[in-house]
């Protein structure tokens, strides 16, 4: 009889990187469906500020947040416009698009410690920043997908 590996997700140690104003973030790979160019959004009247609007994206309504906005980041110095994309996360069959400065590069955390959110951080039961990770010459805040959405655990609704 032969011994079975566990069975664990490819993508696991796996996160993409991305830049919000002047702070590299990641997402984790799993949680990504795929990254779009910046286009036309339909506004959503009475929304959050962080609610950019809905995009209509084969057959889904996916609303797209604004990553400075809802991070607590300044509006200035202004992204790019070219290198503007929006990360479509998935998190409990819900699709939320993220609007960031630019993508980055694939992450792997795989062998390397990844440490816990600056004091004073971890106390907010919704803070979005699970980790962070030292990462060339700064660091990558490593983000919780369910939390940055603000996603009821059970249900998968925007809150």
């Amino acid at each position: 009889m032969s011994a079975v590996a566990p069975v664990t997700d490819k993508n696991e140690h796996h996160w993409l990187s991305f830049h919000i104003g002047s702070q590299l973030y990641a997402a984790p790979l799993r949680e990504v469906g795929e990254v779009i160019r910046e286009r036309e959004l339909t506004p959503v009247p009475g929304a959050a500020p962080d609610l950019l609007g809905i995009l209509h994206l084969r057959g889904h309504v996916v609303p797209v947040l604004d990553g400075r906005l809802r991070l607590g980041l300044p509006a200035l110095p202004e992204a790019d416009p070219a290198k503007v994309r929006i990360v479509l996360l998935s998190h409990a069959a819900q699709l939320i698009g993220l609007r960031v400065d630019a993508v980055d590069e694939l992450l792997s955390t795989e062998g390397i410690e990844v440490a816990p959110p600056p004091p004073g951080r971890a106390r907010r039961s919704d803070d979005p920043v699970s980790g962070v990770l030292a990462w060339q010459e700064g660091f990558v805040a490593l983000l919780d997908v369910r939390r940055l959405c603000r996603l009821h655990q059970e249900s998968g609704h925007v809150v």
